[in-house]
Order: structure tokens, then sequence, then C-alpha cells
């Protein structure tokens, strides 16, 4: 913000907060000076309003906040930071046009069109929900790819945006994992996360019985969320711990350790599986330190199993047909096709699939879920641009070196490639809250890293780059 808005502001928030002393107690003076002074912040400074939501997205993800609708604190910071970007370039005249990567274009396709099958759903399906909300924050989500584009320019600043992130998820694993295990009880942090703003979790973790109960709770909610957001994250974590030095080589490492125990008593087995073929796939490409981490993962994870029965039981789950989960996702996909023959444009955004007072079900799958809220072309559109985003970060060559210089990239590539494989499994980096925007920040983050170290060798062609070969 520039100086010559300093004077005024000053004068008139003095003014103003005299006045509210005489009508207000002094703790609230003090709550809205502090709301204020960070408010003004984030108008100077937007980059801080994103690295607040990395630290909040992944530490209290569904705190939620009511501004006359309900929505998630996360998801609300998402709309200020927009709003601090627009002021800035309407007022200091920062706003720079740049040309955008062919990724960046099919996502704000996506965008454009999500507004068809809103307006079909809102018409069709005869549900009570709030279609304009849900349509707004999911927007808001995938928006995030163009705030990284455009606050994530300098590599100090990514820096910063993976701490952010790895702060809030080591914040989040040491809020749930010594609850967890005095209790081991998936219920046994409701009544923190209630007093943290958890106005619905009962009806979001109604079904926290039986083998749900007995896995591990947290921030997420459901250990299937949990699952996934510990899929896309634990890469980074990884990698980044093992190429730094100091607190941010702990840092890292916390999160990898702290996060694998958290994903196995978590108990999600698309996340299991999906970080198990990644893993498979680095050491196929000779990248150091994963054949090693490969077999302590193993060691470690057998040592787990062997000492907390609940978490035999879940891998003997894992492949047995008969187990509950997997009978219903046989179920869903074998009604799928009448889902989409009653739909054909999608349900949009009203509710979440399946319709109430249908007897349609719901359909556990990344692509599928998609085509069941935006229709097929919606489908088509969100495979155009993870294919787009796959085309330009990929690696080239047979072997992929770690090093300090690659570790954000690598660590995200490897992350986004674990939470694409377990939309085979489940649908949470369709439309579940705060984690689409988490993966679609990972996308920006990931692009604007393969572009820097692109171009950081012009002489050679962009297949041959020394720091991806």
């Amino acid at each position: 913000m520039t100086s010559s808005f300093g004077m005024p502001i000053a004068l008139i928030s003095g003014l103003v907060f005299g006045v509210l002393l005489w009508f207000m107690s002094p703790l609230k003076v003090v709550v809205l000076i502090v709301a204020m002074v960070i408010g003004l912040n984030l108008l100077r400074r937007p980059l801080l309003g994103l690295l607040l939501f990395g630290l909040i997205a992944n530490f209290l993800p569904y705190s939620t906040i009511n501004v006359g609708v309900r929505t998630t604190v996360s998801e609300l910071l998402i709309l200020v930071i927009w709003a601090c970007v627009l002021f800035q370039g309407i007022f200091e005249g920062t706003t720079q046009a740049r040309k955008g990567g062919t990724t960046e274009r099919y996502v704000l396709a996506l965008i454009l069109f999500s507004a068809f099958p809103f307006v079909v759903g809102q018409v069709m399906v005869q549900a009570q929900g709030n279609g304009v909300a849900n349509w707004v924050r999911w927007m808001a989500n995938v928006s995030l790819i163009f705030l990284a584009m455009r606050l994530l320019r300098d590599e100090g600043a990514r820096e910063s945006m993976v701490q952010a992130l790895l702060f809030g998820a080591l914040a989040m694993l040491m809020l749930s994992l010594p609850i967890f295990l005095a209790e081991r009880s998936a219920v046994a942090l409701n009544p923190l996360l209630t007093k943290l703003g958890y106005a619905t979790l009962e009806e979001v973790i109604g079904d926290t019985s039986g083998a749900v109960f007995l896995r591990m709770g947290s921030p997420w909610i459901h250990p299937n969320t949990l699952g996934g957001a510990m899929a896309l994250l634990l890469p980074l974590a990884f990698c980044y711990g093992i190429t730094r030095i100091g607190w941010r080589r702990l840092l890292g490492l916390s999160v990898g350790v702290t996060g694998i125990i958290a994903l196995l008593l978590s108990g999600s087995r698309g996340a299991l599986l999906s970080l198990g073929v990644v893993l498979i796939w680095l050491a196929i490409r000779r990248v150091p330190y994963t054949g090693r981490l490969l077999m302590c993962g193993i060691a470690f994870s057998a040592l787990l199993v062997l000492s907390y029965p609940p978490l035999q039981d879940r891998v003997i789950a894992m492949f047995d047909v008969s187990d509950a989960s997997t009978s219903m996702r046989f179920t869903e996909y074998s009604n799928f096709p009448r889902a989409m023959a009653t739909y054909p444009l999608g349900i949009g955004f009203k509710v979440e699939p399946p319709v109430p007072g249908t007897d349609l079900h719901g359909i556990s799958n990344l692509w599928l879920n998609i085509v069941y809220k935006l229709g097929l072309p919606g489908m088509f559109l969100f495979i155009a641009a993870t294919w787009s985003w796959w085309r330009e970060t990929r690696p080239s060559g047979k072997r992929t070196d770690l090093t300090a210089d690659n570790a954000v990239w690598l660590g995200t590539t490897s992350g986004l490639m674990a939470a694409l494989f377990s939309g085979i499994f489940d649908h949470y980096f369709s439309f579940q809250p705060v984690l689409v925007g988490l993966f679609w920040l990972m996308i920006g983050l990931n692009l604007l890293e393969s572009r820097r170290l692109r171009s950081g060798a012009p002489m050679l062609s962009e297949n041959a780059s020394p720091h991806l070969s």
C-alpha cells in the first residue's frame, strides 16, 4: 500500500476506534484492531494471505465462520486474497498482464463451463441446498492456481509457501496423533474440533462406528480425506527435508515421518496404494533415496501393523472383496450408468451425489464424480487441464536426480501423481472443499518450478534440461 494512504487511514482508524470504545468492551475493540492490522497487511502484501491459507488449510481445514452463509475460514481467506489483489490492481496499478500457459487456459475454461451445469442443477435438482454458495466456494478453490501464478513468481515466495504448507501439516499431525494414540478413537478429537469452529461435525462424521471408529480422526474429519491430504503432501515433505539443512530439514522430515504414521492409522487404502505406486515409479527413475525410503517404509509399516491389531484388520480388508466398503464401490459403479442417464447434464452444485429422494448412488471415483456434477464436457476439460500440466512438467530422460534445486518440483510432481492415482479409488480431489484448493495450489506451484528449471538452461533443449534429467 502506498504511503499516501497511511496518514488518512491512521486518522480515520483512531477516530473510529475511539468512538467504538464508548459502545464496546475494550477486549472487542482490541480484537477489531488486530483484525484491521491483519487486513491492512494483506492489502499491502496479498502473499501473506496465501501463506496463511497454506497454514490454515492444512491445520484446521474445515473450521468454519458464518458470514451470512457458513463457510470455512480457508475458503473465505481465498476470497479475501482476491479482494486484496484487485484492490492493488485498481488503486496501485500493480496488475500486470501475463500470458498464461495452456494448463491455465484449460482451467479457466473449466471454471467458465461450470456455469452451465450450475444453472441446470438449480432447475433440475429438486432438493434443499445452497447451489450458489457451493459453486462460488468451488470456483474459489480452483482459482488458487491463478493466485499461485500471480503471487508466487519469485523463488523466495515459493519457498515460503512450501514452509507454510508443511508447518500447517505438522500442527495438524501434532494435534491429532497424541489424542488418537491415547484414546484409540476416531471421535476423540471431536470435542476439541467443535470448539475450533467445526459446527456440523456430527453430520459429517456420523458414520464413525465399527471399522471407521477405530481409524484415526483428524481436522480433516474423515480418515479417507486425511489419507488424500497425506498422499498429496508427503512426497513434498520428504523431498524438501532430504535436500535442506537445519530447521528446514527437521521440518520436512518431521512431517514425512509423522505423516506416514497418520496415513497408516487412517487406513486409507487408496492413498496408501497411490503413494506405493509413486514410490515404485521414483525407484524406476533411480531417484536417490527412493529405494531406502521404500524399504524403511515397508519395515516401519510392518512394525506398526504388528503392534496395532485394528490396523491388521484394515490391511486384511484391503484384499477382501467381500469387505463392505469394497462391495459398496462395486455397487456404485454398476449403478453409475443409470445416474448418468437420469442427469446427463450433471447435477450441478446444489447437493452432493447422490441426489436426495432418489434411489441412485454416489461414485467413489475422481473423474466419474466430475461427470456426475458437471457432465461429460466437464470431465473432458478436467482431463485436458491435468494432461496439459503433465506434458509441461513431466521429467525427461531415464533418470531423475534429487537436488536442492529441483526438490520442490519433484515433490509436488510426485504428490500430484499420487493424488490423481488415488482418484481411481475415491473422489476427494474433485469437489471436496479445501482439499481441491490445495490440489490446484500445488499445480500452480509445480508449474512455476518446472518453468523456472527449464528456463535456467537456455543453451539446451527443453527435454535435455540438466535439472530434470
